[in-house]
């Protein structure tokens, strides 16, 4: 008796024209993506285009958001990867509709429109708390470190950009000698001039630094007339000394990245990257409710910004409950801002002393909200109450970078890296919508 296989003709024509419908099972995030962007509001985003009709059409926006929204979500970034994946991949070309954007246009659709889609994080927010899975009980907040699109090797030291650029005005004009002799050298072709040289960002770096040392100085200023001037009203000095003005002159020292102005060398557990401290809040479902990129390196002073983040992000989502609990690690502790938000009505819970609690202390640990948090975290309750910080928000950052391979911005410039944490935080809380939806239902 012959062997029993399936048959496998690669030149049989179908039957029957394909539905992609058939191409994916039902519960497929894919199919969750796209029921999720039928839902959202992408009004700032059609109304970039005109609406005439006129010129090449366009690719359909809210297909362009889907597919950039489920190619977050799996952890694919790279627009030449998204490109070979709408032409090799069932769940790109179901998304797509079997059309295959190049990676030129999905670039330019996602810097074109990187505001808008950072708001999309809002709206994805609502959903989960539609779906029953935001509560303000217990909040943790805390920051990773992620790296930026550029190296460390690219910074530069003011006094180092001022000798570069020295020395390459030097070795221009040097060579125009050579070329040109006496002559002006204005006969050049203006096609000669590249602003995207290396030495335009050398001098843009130079600028930045100069026009950062002068807002230092002038936000000083302005601190000591606002003290001055509550001074005057009370009719008293104030204890303390007056905040310390910046240096007159520029130090030598102060670096600048020529590839990422904006990024900082961010110091993590195996040592400094060139990169950004980007913040999060989470609930104990382990929805981020606060995305954001403030400041660089600590995360000391960090937050109340976070916090005021996270409240207004959800009154935009519509969700009116407050939160509660407030857990976050040492490094966050600053006794004003624990002061502010308990004023508020949120009960902060974050250690005091940090991992040394017998090295000598300043003035922000010191005082009645100091002594009181020692013996809340010391309590039993206060134990078992801060353990749920490492559940709600740690494993976040584990299922980003290590699930889903997110260790690096695509793009350069705090805005777009911001639009970009946005975009991963969203693609994080659409998972969770997704599995939430498709889990078994316990009878």
């Amino acid at each position: 008796m012959a062997q029993n296989f399936r048959l496998c003709d690669r030149d049989q024509a179908l039957l029957m024209p394909p539905s992609l419908s058939d191409w994916l099972a039902q519960d497929d995030l894919a199919w969750c993506v796209l029921d999720v962007v039928a839902e959202m509001d992408l009004t700032a985003i059609y109304g970039e285009y005109r609406a005439d009709g006129h010129g090449r059409a366009a690719f359909d926006p809210g297909m362009m958001v889907a597919l950039l929204l489920y190619a977050y979500a799996i952890g694919e970034r790279s627009s030449r990867a998204i490109e070979r994946r709408c032409h090799v991949d069932i769940a790109f070309r179901v998304i797509t509709a079997n059309q295959a954007p190049d990676h030129a246009t999905i670039a330019r659709f996602r810097a074109r429109h990187e505001q808008a889609l950072g708001g999309l994080f809002g709206q994805v927010l609502a959903l989960c708390a539609r779906a029953g899975l935001v509560s303000l009980g217990v909040v943790a907040v805390d920051s990773t470190k992620i790296a930026a699109n550029a190296s460390g090797d690219a910074n530069r030291s003011y006094e180092q950009i001022a000798a570069e650029l020295l020395a390459e005005a030097e070795a221009v004009d040097k060579a125009e000698d050579e070329q040109f002799g006496q002559a002006r050298g204005d006969e050049l072709p203006r096609e000669m001039a590249d602003p995207a040289s290396r030495r335009a960002r050398l001098k843009e770096a130079k600028r930045q630094i100069e026009a950062e040392h002068e807002a230092a100085k002038d936000a000083h200023r302005e601190c000591l007339e606002r003290r001055a001037a509550l001074e005057a009203e009370q009719g008293r000095r104030f204890a303390g000394r007056p905040p310390k003005a910046p240096p007159e002159r520029i130090p030598s020292k102060t670096r600048l990245n020529i590839t990422d102005r904006d990024s900082r060398s961010v110091k993590t557990r195996k040592g400094f990257i060139q990169g950004y401290n980007a913040q999060a809040a989470a609930t104990s479902e382990q929805i981020i409710i606060a995305a954001e990129i403030i400041g660089n390196g600590v995360d000391y002073g960090l937050l109340e910004p976070t916090v005021d983040a996270a409240v207004g992000e959800l009154a935009a989502a519509g969700i009116s409950d407050q939160i509660d609990v407030l857990l976050a690690d040492a490094g966050y502790w600053d006794s004003g801002q624990i002061e502010n938000l308990a004023a508020r009505g949120i009960q902060p819970l974050v250690p005091p002393d940090g991992q040394n609690p017998n090295k000598s202390i300043g003035k922000n640990r010191k005082g009645p909200r100091y002594d009181f948090m020692r013996r809340v975290i010391a309590s039993d309750h206060g134990r078992v109450l801060y353990s749920k910080r490492k559940h709600t928000i740690e494993p976040i950052f584990g299922q980003i970078k290590h699930n889903r391979h997110i260790t690096r911005f695509q793009r350069r410039g705090i805005t777009a890296c911001r639009s970009e944490w946005r975009l991963i935080a969203t693609t994080h809380n659409l998972l969770k919508l997704w599995k939430a939806n498709s889990a078994p239902q316990l009878a």
